[in-house]
């Protein structure tokens, strides 16, 4: 059963929801490049929309309310709940926020927005030490921060699919992955060999058995 109440239309729930979360965002990460803040941006559309279709206008519901009404006719497609969409397409009848996709969201967000966090303090002892960031999370991965924020989007899209932030998600990784490139060509050119090493020791996004990096690397420090 669901709250037949509408339950769009909120606009001030998707202003407070969006700023907490951008805001909880760049105190993870604080941003001080043209490169973070475009990091940042990317991912702060990504919740705009989100949010907007949360409390706003569901225009995913909108769309496939024709096909969702005849598949599914006893679901209050226009309710707050039924927004959880995997949990209604999956057949969970009971409390949605309880429902196994949205628990399994809670963990990849929080450990998306623990590596951001993470990969942020290893940064900042290597900025003061003016050295490459190679300890920490970067022993096993040489992008955690932007591995977070992929994490985080995903969390969300189990939590609330939506047709909007679905196009948007492979679009941020496919950009998240050319801004880690073109940081390994700076790297690579402001390092040499030094940064060649690194990355043959340590993948770039996914962690494999063995894969650790112990020392530091001197040199400025870089992001991300």
């Amino acid at each position: 059963m669901h709250d037949n109440t509408p339950a769009y239309g909120l606009w001030l729930l998707v202003i407070v929801n969006s700023a907490f979360f951008i805001f909880f965002a760049f105190t993870f990460f604080k941003p001080k490049t043209k490169r973070d803040w475009r990091s940042l941006g990317a991912f702060s559309a990504f919740i705009v929309a989100l949010f907007t279709e949360m409390y706003g206008f569901p225009l995913t519901i909108y769309l496939l309310s024709g096909w969702l009404q005849t598949r599914y006719p006893h679901v209050d497609w226009f309710s707050h709940d039924a927004g959880h969409l995997l949990e209604e397409l999956f057949g969970w009848r009971a409390n949605p926020h309880f429902g196994p996709f949205h628990l399994l969201s809670f963990a990849f967000i929080g450990g998306g927005f623990w590596l951001i966090s993470a990969g942020w303090q290893v940064l900042y002892r290597a900025q003061r030490s003016h050295v490459v960031a190679t300890t920490g999370t970067y022993a096993w991965m040489r992008h955690p921060q932007y591995v977070g924020f992929v994490l985080v989007m995903f969390g969300f899209l189990l939590q609330w699919p939506t047709l909007l932030t679905l196009a948007m998600f492979p679009v941020l990784v496919f950009m998240y992955t050319r801004l880690a490139r073109a940081e390994e060509r700076e790297s690579i050119a402001e390092f040499g060999d030094a940064y060649r090493r690194y990355m043959d020791e340590v993948p770039a996004f996914i962690p494999r058995f063995g894969a650790h990096h112990d020392g530091p690397t001197h040199g400025p420090a870089r992001r991300n």
